[in-house]
């Protein structure tokens, strides 16, 4: 799990653009929107696409996304479930 999360925010990190933050700075538990990562909707869409991409897991309903994408670590989690259960 260690490595899957050390892999995402480098993946988060390039797939976003995000200029003014490395990976190590990502906390596991940072909430991806609001006081978090502020990400918008127009970003989840990138991540839901690199998911599906890289993992080949989907995120296919609203209901699913609210549940996974909570933090860094919510997503880790249901990455490695998910890619278990294939």
């Amino acid at each position: 799990m260690r490595e899957l999360l050390r892999e995402l925010k480098i993946k988060i990190v390039e797939e976003l653009q995000l200029k003014e933050v490395t990976p190590s700075q990502l906390a596991d538990d940072a909430p991806f929107f609001d006081e978090g990562l502020g990400l918008d909707s127009v970003d989840l869409l990138v991540l839901v696409a690199m998911v599906d991409r890289d993992y080949g897991v989907q995120i296919f309903t609203r209901e699913l996304g609210e549940k996974v994408f909570i933090t860094l670590s919510t997503l880790a989690e249901y990455i490695a479930k998910t890619r278990k259960s294939r």
